[in-house]
C-alpha cells in the first residue's frame, strides 16, 4: 500500500521511521505540510516521489491507499473528513480528538465510508505491553482490581501543545489518552467506563491548562484504572505501568529506564532519547526506540488489519472511548466530584455489575488469606459464613 504523511514534524517522522524501517512493502508516497520547505525535506529525507502544501492533494492522490494523520490535534476533524470523503483508510494519531464529540464525529465519518479508522495508540503495542496483556487474558492475575499507568516528562515539543484551543487541554488530553487507554485493556475494554475521580493543576508553566494531572476511572465490574500524568517531571520521560489482580501483578517500565545506562561528559552531543533534558552525565538511552515505544507493532497491525478486513487492535470507536474518559475527567478536575462517564455509543457488554466473589474455604468459611511464617508454621485466617467471625487455623 502507499502512504500519504498528513504532517512533517516530530511525531510525522517517528512513524515514517517505523514504517521505512519493518514492513517495508507498505511505502511511503506523499507528504502534505503547510510550510513548503517542511514538506521538501521530509520528501527528500524519505526518498518520497512527491510534496504538497495541499491536504485535499495529498489524501486524493489516485496511487494513495492509507492516509497517516500526524497533524495537531485542531486538525485531525478536518483531515478525516476529507479522507472520509475521498474514501481512503486512515490512521490518526493520538487524542482522535480534542473531546468525545469531536472524536464521535470522526468514528461516525469513517462507519459511514465504510473505511478504516485506525486509531495509532503506539504504546498500546510495546513488546513488554503486548506480553503482559496476553498474560492477562490468558488469566495469569485472576480478575483485574486495579491498573496504573504514569507518563511524566518535562513538556511537549510544538507549541501548539501548549495552546489549549489546538490542543484540546494539557497533559491530560496529550498523556492521559496513553495511559487510559493502557488501563482499559488490562481491565477489558468490553468493561464499561462508569465515572472519573479527577485532580488537575497548573503548576509550573505559564498556559491556560493543566501541566500535572492524577485521576481514576471506575469501571463497570468494579476495577479502577489510574493515571499520573505530567509536563513538569524533570529527567526525560518516564513511562510506567502497574496491574493488580486477585492471582497476580505486573510492573512495567517502559522508559527511562531501559537497562541501557551510559555515562559521558557530552562530547559526541548526539540524540540520547525522547523527552532527555542532557546529553551528559548518566544517560538512558534506548536500543531501538521506535520498536520499544510499540510503533513497528502498531503498523504492521493496522495495514494487516486493511489487507485481512478486520478491525486492528486500536480502532476509531477506542479514540471515542478515551476522549469521552477525558471529557469526564476536565469535568471531575473542575467540580471536585466524581463525574459520569457520557457514552451515547458502546459497543461492549451491557450485563457487567460490581461482583465481590470471595474465596471460599470450605461450606463453613471463607478464606481470607493463607500463608507460611518464618518458623515454617502454615497458617490459614478464615471467616465464618455466617457469624462474620475471623479465627486463625494451624495447617
Amino acid at each position: 500500500m502507499k502512504i500519504a504523511m498528513l504532517g512533517s514534524g516530530f511525531i510525522a517522522r517517528f512513524y515514517a521511521d517505523s514504517l521505512a524501517g519493518q514492513r517495508r512493502k507498505d511505502t511511503l508516497h506523499s507528504v502534505y505540510s503547510r510550510t513548503g520547505d517542511k514538506a521538501e525535506k521530509f520528501a527528500k529525507d524519505y526518498g518520497l516521489p512527491h510534496y504538497t502544501t495541499s491536504m485535499a492533494e495529498a489524501i486524493e492522490h489516485p496511487e494513495v491507499d492509507v492516509v497517516v494523520i500526524a497533524l495537531s490535534n485542531d486538525l485531525h476533524l478536518a483531515a478525516v473528513e476529507a479522507c472520509a470523503k475521498a474514501g481512503k483508510h486512515v490512521l490518526c494519531t493520538k487524542p482522535l480528538g480534542r473531546t468525545g464529540e469531536e472524536a464521535k464525529r470522526m468514528m461516525e465519518m469513517v462507519e459511514k465510508a465504510g473505511i478504516m479508522g485506525g486509531y495509532l495508540e503506539d504504546l498500546c503495542y510495546t513488546p513488554k505491553f503486548l506480553k503482559s496483556v496476553s498474560s492477562v487474558k490468558s488469566g495469569a492475575l485472576g480478575r483485574i482490581l486495579w491498573a496504573k499507568s504514569r507518563e511524566t516528562h518535562p513538556g511537549p515539543h510544538s507549541d501548539w501543545f501548549w495552546n489549549k484551543e489546538k490542543s484540546g487541554g494539557g497533559a491530560i488530553v496529550d498523556l492521559g489518552c496513553h495511559c487510559i487507554e493502557i488501563s482499559r485493556n488490562f481491565i477489558g475494554k468490553d468493561i464499561k467506563p462508569v465515572s472519573v475521580m479527577c485532580w488537575a493543576a497548573t503548576q509550573v508553566h505559564p498556559i491556560d491548562a493543566e501541566d500535572n494531572a492524577v485521576g481514576m476511572v471506575k469501571y463497570a465490574n468494579g476495577a479502577i484504572g489510574q493515571f499520573e500524568v505530567s509536563w513538569c517531571f524533570r529527567g526525560g520521560m518516564d513511562l510506567r505501568d502497574e496491574v493488580m489482580g486477585t492471582e497476580g501483578t505486573i510492573w512495567l517500565n517502559n522508559f527511562m529506564r531501559t537497562g541501557f545506562e551510559m555515562f559521558t561528559t557530552g562530547k559526541g552531543g548526539a540524540y540520547v532519547a525522547e523527552k532527555a533534558e542532557s546529553s551528559s552525565g548518566w544517560l538512558f538511552p534506548v536500543g531501538d526506540e521506535v520498536h520499544e515505544l510499540g510503533y513497528s507493532h502498531m503498523f504492521t497491525d493496522m495495514f494487516e488489519a486493511i489487507e485481512e478486513k478486520r478491525e486492528p487492535l486500536e480502532t476509531f470507536y477506542d479514540g471515542y472511548v478515551v476522549n469521552s474518559i477525558i471529557d469526564a475527567a476536565y469535568r471531575s478536575a473542575k467540580s471536585g466530584i466524581w463525574e459520569p462517564v457520557q457514552l451515547d455509543t458502546w459497543h461492549g457488554r451491557t450485563d457487567v455489575t460490581e461482583a465481590h466473589a470471595f474465596a471460599s474455604y470450605d461450606d463453613e468459611y471463607h478464606l481470607i488469606k493463607e500463608e507460611v511464617l518464618p518458623n515454617g508454621e502454615k497458617k490459614l485466617i478464615l471467616k465464618h459464613k455466617k457469624t462474620g467471625e475471623v479465627v486463625r487455623r494451624d495447617i
